[in-house]
């Protein structure tokens, strides 16, 4: 293949403008709360569903003592009754008064059966409300009723390499002053709380506790030791699936494991975008169906119409600078030397399309295209 060939493989975008747009969809059918057209900032509630409770069994015969037969005679409720926690369900009085048995309800919530074969009463748990939020700011592109909303909005999009927790907001700020410095608790104050945070190519062990304290909502850093993200997380980690982590706020590392420079493009947009609000997402699988941790900066519609750049995926071409997603060589990043025609056998036998990678230290490698990714630049 000569140098003029290409092939098309997924890249990490990182642009000052694009046109971002995302499906909100409901877990199960239910409500959705705004019009097509509407304005949507990041807290607004555009959809909600309901997810029925789960059913305790009360065994009512064996807490009276008596036979699944007699319950029926000393139930104070019947299916379809509304009981709080501690509502008397069931009470006996024997021998004169001298022995009284009740049984009370250990949850909030209805009556759903009595079986007169066990004398278990069955009370279903109030449904539990799920809520949907916008995420972006944008505008509502499309509604499908009951299941999902669709919002657009131009935005500066940053995506990582890898992300830990879930979906959150925050005005930016940088702690860095370039993309070559590390992060440390010093840079880290009171008044972050709240916002997301930018770093240059590494953030301490002790400065990602600092940044929990004070309750900042994301981190973005280029990379970080995967021992010191290991102890904050409390378990080995495993680069499959991510964005569940309860560790109190979001983490994004552009780059990878280690002390890795941001991208000065990526830098350079954050700079630029200093005190606007942003959405952050840590989710991340590097399988099938990939998912990348994200930062999107809302911008002004009207102010930039027709300034946008596409997303896609990108060419690559010998002189392609690539990031390798997986092992043994996740995170390194290097440059295409060749992209050769002929199929090759992996370790699993598998006949796949593959390209020559010098890394950065030197080594040529031969792994799969679907291992690697384009850095834009």
């Amino acid at each position: 293949m000569s140098e003029e060939s290409f092939a098309y493989t997924p890249g990490l975008a990182v642009t000052p403008l694009t046109y971002i747009t995302r499906e909100r969809a409901l877990p199960i059918r239910g409500e959705t709360l705004v019009n097509q057209g509407e304005k949507v900032d990041f807290e607004t509630i555009v959809g909600r569903c309901y997810l029925e409770g789960p059913p305790y069994i009360v065994k009512v015969a064996e807490l009276l003592g008596v036979e699944p037969e007699e319950v029926v005679r000393y139930l104070r409720v019947k299916v379809g009754d509304t009981v709080s926690k501690g509502t008397n369900l069931a009470s006996y009085t024997a021998f004169l008064g001298l022995l009284k048995k009740s049984v009370e309800s250990p949850v909030e919530g209805v009556v759903e059966g009595f079986s007169e074969i066990t004398g278990h009463l069955t009370i279903r748990a109030p449904p539990r409300v799920i809520e949907l939020r916008a995420y972006i700011r944008g505008t509502v592109l499309k509604v499908v009723p009951g299941e999902s909303v669709t919002i657009g909005t131009p935005a500066a999009f940053i995506q990582g390499i890898i992300g830990f927790g879930g979906e959150r907001h925050g005005v930016i700020e940088l702690v860095s002053s370039s993309n070559q410095d590390v992060v440390g608790p010093d840079q880290i104050g009171e008044h972050h709380a709240g916002k997301i945070i930018v770093g240059g190519s590494l953030i301490t062990y002790e400065a990602l506790e600092k940044a929990r304290k004070v309750g900042v909502a994301g981190i973005v850093v280029g990379g970080a030791k995967i021992t010191d993200l290991e102890k904050v997380l409390g378990y080995r980690i495993g680069v499959a699936i991510t964005g569940r982590e309860n560790i109190g706020f979001t983490l994004v590392l552009t780059e990878g494991f280690g002390k890795l420079p941001m991208s000065k493009r990526a830098f350079d947009i954050f700079k630029e975008n200093e005190g606007r609000e942003a959405a952050i997402n840590g989710a991340t699988q590097v399988r099938a169906g990939v998912i990348r941790p994200e930062v999107i900066i809302p911008r002004d519609e009207e102010s930039f119409a027709g300034a946008l750049e596409p997303l896609g995926e990108g060419k690559m071409r010998v002189g392609s600078t690539v990031r390798i997603i997986r092992y043994p060589y996740f995170g390194e990043i290097g440059t295409v030397i060749e992209l050769p025609v002929e199929l090759h056998k992996i370790e699993t036998e598998s006949p796949v399309r593959v390209v020559r990678v010098r890394l950065q230290d030197g080594r040529e490698v031969l792994i799969p295209r679907a291992n690697v990714e384009i850095i834009s630049e």
